[in-house]
């Protein structure tokens, strides 16, 4: 029995922070998990920048609301979940994360959660689980399946070197280059070929 786990920021749809930091004007919120391999130092200091400048919940997710999958997204999700089970495992929150299944056509998501004050100020947030993505995984192949994994960041390596195969989608030319034994494709094609295989 094969499940894969699937990143969404940078796999399925564009940067959720890169795209704010365009449309907010403040370009220090463009660093992500590719950057900044540790999430919660990520997320405090994103914090910080959003309430020094007064922004809360509605802005970000009026950015949300014009984000498209990439191109192919949906379609190459549809005919992998018509051959197998997928779980998208994502370090991103429900708040921002509903909108963007919608256009995928409703996958299942395991993500956290913000902590919103009444005025919409994103006070705190909280994670589902200690090392969320590789305690998904190994929790998956505790109850009998074989995870197949891929993603993009830092943040998506330990669930990749934990499943039975696991591929970089998209990288960068730094996290590639630090992992040399783990296979890097760039459309989705490549990744859908391998997923295959993988599962023969």
């Amino acid at each position: 029995m094969y499940i894969t786990c699937l990143d969404l920021e940078g796999v399925l749809v564009p940067e959720i922070w890169i795209a704010f930091a365009e449309a907010s004007g403040i370009p220090e919120l463009k660093k992500t998990t590719r950057d900044e391999p540790d999430y919660d130092k990520l997320m405090t200091w994103r914090l910080g920048v959003l309430k020094e400048h007064g922004l809360g919940l509605k802005e970000i997710q009026e950015t949300i609301a014009k984000i498209d999958p990439l191109p192919g997204a949906k379609e190459f999700l549809d005919e992998l979940r018509s051959i197998a089970q997928v779980i998208i495992i994502s370090d991103t929150f429900s708040q921002f994360a509903t909108p963007l299944m919608k256009k995928l056509g409703w996958p299942t998501i395991f993500c956290n959660s913000l902590e919103v004050a009444p005025d919409g100020e994103i006070t705190g947030f909280k994670m589902r689980c200690e090392q969320s993505k590789l305690t998904t995984v190994k929790a998956l192949q505790s109850i009998g399946y074989e995870t197949i994994a891929s993603g993009d960041s830092y943040n998506d390596l330990a669930m990749i070197k934990a499943s039975k195969a696991g591929f970089l989608f998209k990288s960068t030319d730094k996290i590639k280059a630090d992992n040399p034994d783990l296979p890097a494709f760039e459309t989705y094609d490549e990744l859908m070929t391998a997923i295959k295989k993988a599962m023969d």
